[in-house]
């Protein structure tokens, strides 16, 4: 088989990209060594930058997204028992967010690439790349017992953290940067009404909670833990009063409880791998970097990957010009290390650190005061929130 484009993943970077090829004439394939059902069943981000949707829509997978989506014109951060609304929309000029599930958002693409006739080969077993150094690389898969190859002209590595793309760069051509946090984040699912319309990030002497939803019927919640801590020690009961000592007493009495259907203990780190270019092969999304999920910036730092790499692409196959491409690397890492920095700002601001000091302490609560009493600072908060441009 031979193709123009070989897409390793079918997660949201994979088949976004897979379609703004698809719908711009690029031929291309996507590898998956999981099956579909598996991936929808995977449970991610919601909160969507503003360029995010706007390249959902370019690849003509937006419209439920328009419909069940839940735009939101600002949060709340809430410290000291007290809560302070961040006007997403008054600071940015009118710009805002989309809560819409990653899962819900993969589905669509799934079903617009069904719709265009894309081709998604899933469950590839020993999915490997070769030869992307020079002029002709391919990528090889086992599938019902046999070796498939397939040609191409490029390799994007959409295959996230742990997948084969970053792994097959050789020794010493790349440079990874990486911070652990000493905490994780104890999250479910539920599906009971949010506690408010918009996002609860909360700073509380006990450790972070934040309050988020997919739906206006399903809820995420998210509490600060121990690192040790065992899913099998946190019962529903125990988690739901654990949230609601977290959260300001307005709030902690509007919580609707109820039974989760899903819960997980996620630990957070921040990682780059740089560069993001090895002649014909790419890294796209997590395969290149890592944030934690306090700023809500992992999926649209792939959405903006997949940006830079298709308008590289585009510039290579239409206009016969590689100087997209060889920009790829350093356009996208410019807008992730600032995307990186935000994220471990608000992680560090927000939650409670085993080490602090008492002094470290009074520095977190001086910046959170001074963050929601300066518009100049609320605005630099704000227009990081809803996404530096691309």
């Amino acid at each position: 088989m031979r193709t123009q484009v070989v897409i390793i993943g079918s997660g949201p970077s994979g088949l976004l990209l897979g379609q703004l090829l698809t719908d711009a004439g690029i031929d291309n394939v996507i590898l998956d060594r999981v099956s579909k059902e598996y991936i929808l069943g995977r449970v991610r981000a919601g909160v969507l930058e503003e360029s995010t949707v706007r390249l959902l829509d370019e690849a003509n997978a937006g419209k439920r997204m328009h419909a069940e989506g839940l735009p939101h014109d600002g949060f709340s951060l809430a410290f000291d028992g007290r809560d302070h609304r961040i006007d997403l929309f008054g600071l940015t000029g009118g710009k805002r967010v989309m809560v819409y599930g990653q899962t819900e958002l993969t589905s669509d693409l799934m079903q617009r690439r069904e719709e265009t006739g894309g081709v998604s080969i899933h469950e590839a077993g020993n999915v490997v790349p070769h030869d992307f150094d020079g002029a002709a690389p391919y990528v090889t898969y086992e599938k019902d017992g046999i070796t498939h190859r397939i040609d191409c002209d490029f390799i994007a590595g959409c295959d996230g953290f742990h997948g084969v793309s970053r792994k097959s760069v050789p020794d010493g051509a790349i440079r990874s940067y990486e911070k652990i946090y000493p905490f994780g984040w104890l999250g479910i699912l539920a599906e009971v009404p949010p506690v408010n319309h918009e996002l609860i990030y909360a700073n509380h002497a006990r450790g972070f909670a934040l309050c988020s939803m997919r739906s206006t019927t399903r809820s995420r919640y998210y509490i600060q833990c121990a690192l040790d801590e065992k899913i099998e020690d946190w019962s529903d009961d125990r988690f739901w009063d654990e949230l609601r000592r977290r959260l300001p007493d307005f709030h902690a009495e509007r919580v609707t409880t109820g039974p989760s259907f899903e819960k997980s203990i996620a630990p957070l780190r921040s990682f780059v791998a740089e560069p993001m270019r090895f002649n014909r092969l790419f890294l796209v999304g997590d395969a290149a970097h890592i944030v934690p999920p306090t700023g809500a910036k992992g999926l649209n730092l792939a959405a903006s990957d997949v940006h830079y790499l298709f308008q590289g692409l585009l510039e290579h196959y239409k206009e016969k010009s590689d100087a997209g491409i060889e920009a790829y690397s350093s356009r996208a890492l410019a807008r992730i290390w600032k995307a990186v920095r935000f994220s471990w700002w608000m992680t560090t601001m927000m939650h409670r650190f085993p080490d602090t000091l008492d002094f470290d302490q009074k520095i977190q609560e001086a910046e959170l005061d001074y963050l929601t009493h300066s518009r100049a600072a609320s605005t630099a908060l704000a227009e990081n929130y809803v996404g530096l441009p691309f």
